[in-house]
């Protein structure tokens, strides 16, 4: 089956990581797997589980646990992209309860939530935990830190069958609780305190005490890159994006005070290039779907030297090569974890503006639950839309919203072009999204 599914994912092997993981899963009950993001612990905790489900059993046999909305979705979509055969469902708050009530009805043999969420339907009986012979602790020490503390351990009480746990994290400062059960683990510490070889960084300094304008001149010299600015709270990111909205400057705003439907499309367009530039707090510094990055920008230094390495690790993954810049005022100064040789960037005097994106993101307002596929849009948008292949981007299906890039010399066409048209048969709203 793993064959199987590396075949399906298009990977042609495993890295040391999963292959450690893979092997102590066979041996060991209680394993904790610590390694740095963009490393493959999806895979390295999923291929695993998939050897201990059994067709022949019914009901929930495996549960896995993440602190984020965003990070349960990314595992259930690699977990379908395996191509097991094998039920996923996925429970999160920020959407339709009822949708997960009737899921559950036909229980699955893997289930991701949050915990939050899943302790909701645990109390509600929604969910029986007798075949749970697994169970996986994704990202535990952020889970921890979102403070999910007493829901996990609800949870894990009520889970009398387990035979193995697995806890992943991406620092090996937490010490683990003892709710989890997790006792004399197997560790599998695959994390280096070492800056990425593919990682420059630098740092600017405003000589006043206007830190956003020396953030905007510092994005126009970056250009139109894909690019992630960290803050250390809501607040700032919002005032932030309000203010470089001022300046004509596009971008999307990212965190977890943000409705769901709103989170789920500024990751959308950040991955589909309608936007270049993502404001966010720390949220976004693990376990989400997002594309391979040229630069972080550090606009507040984080308070602990892990979070700056997580932030970091958006880019310059595997054999890539990035930039992480810190933004700092008059008055700050380099932090210690910081290597006080690294270069401080003059920025020129004139602002230019960067380039616009090239493409545009086009919302259609039905999904999965309304059986649209990648193919139904594809078909619709080139044969009746009079496309190219090369005018169409990323395409994302979700249960009932589809979003498309669309080359933005062509969008408004587009729309005159779709307006009567049907997709399955409806006329579904289509708009250039929000």
């Amino acid at each position: 089956m793993i064959e199987k599914a590396l075949s399906n994912l298009k990977i042609a092997s495993l890295n040391e990581m999963q292959k450690a993981a893979l092997d102590a899963f066979k041996k060991e009950n209680n394993i904790v797997l610590l390694s740095p993001t963009g490393s493959g612990k999806t895979l390295g905790f999923l291929l695993p589980l998939l050897s201990n489900l059994n067709f022949e059993i019914s009901g929930v046999q495996a549960l896995i646990l993440a602190p984020s909305r965003e990070l349960a979705l990314q595992i259930e979509k690699v977990f379908k992209s395996i191509g097991s055969g094998f039920k996923v469902n996925c429970c999160y708050g920020g959407h339709s309860m009822r949708d997960e009530k009737n899921s559950l009805e036909f229980p699955p043999a893997l289930l991701i939530g949050t915990p939050g969420r899943i302790a909701a339907h645990l109390r509600e009986r929604r969910i029986d935990t007798k075949n749970i012979k697994t169970l996986v602790l994704d990202e535990f020490d952020k889970a921890l830190e979102f403070g999910f503390q007493e829901d996990m351990s609800a949870i894990i009480s009520q889970l009398s069958n387990l035979q193995k746990r697995l806890l992943t994290s991406a620092t090996d400062a937490q010490e683990i609780p003892l709710f989890t059960g997790i006792v004399e683990p197997k560790i599998l510490n695959f994390l280096t305190h070492t800056a990425p070889k593919g990682l420059v960084q630098k740092y600017v300094q405003s000589e006043d005490d206007n830190k956003l304008a020396l953030l905007f001149s510092l994005i126009c010299n970056i250009g139109n890159q894909g690019t992630i600015v960290f803050c250390n709270h809501r607040e700032a990111v919002d005032r932030i994006g309000d203010l470089l909205g001022d300046y004509g400057l596009p971008h999307a705003v990212f965190h977890g005070g943000m409705e769901q439907e709103d989170r789920e499309r500024a990751l959308i367009k950040f991955r589909n290039g309608s936007a270049q530039l993502l404001l966010t707090t720390d949220l976004a510094s693990r376990g989400l779907d997002i594309p391979e990055i040229k630069n972080i920008i550090h606009y507040q230094l984080p308070p602990q030297e892990s979070s700056f390495i997580h932030r970091n690790g958006r880019t310059a993954r595997m054999h890539a090569e990035g930039t992480s810049y810190l933004v700092l005022s008059e008055d700050e100064y380099l932090p210690e974890y910081v290597d006080q040789t690294i270069e401080r960037v003059a920025l020129p005097e004139k602002n230019i503006m960067p380039e616009k994106t090239k493409w545009t993101t086009l919302y259609i307002g039905g999904g999965k639950k309304e059986k649209i596929s990648k193919g139904d849009v594809v078909g619709l948008l080139i044969q009746k839309g009079n496309l190219l292949k090369d005018e169409l981007g990323l395409i994302e299906v979700q249960d009932h919203a589809s979003y498309v890039a669309v080359k933005s010399t062509k969008i408004k066409d587009l729309l005159n072009v779709l307006r009567n048209e049907k997709i399955k048969g409806k006329k579904l709203k289509m708009e250039i999204s929000k």
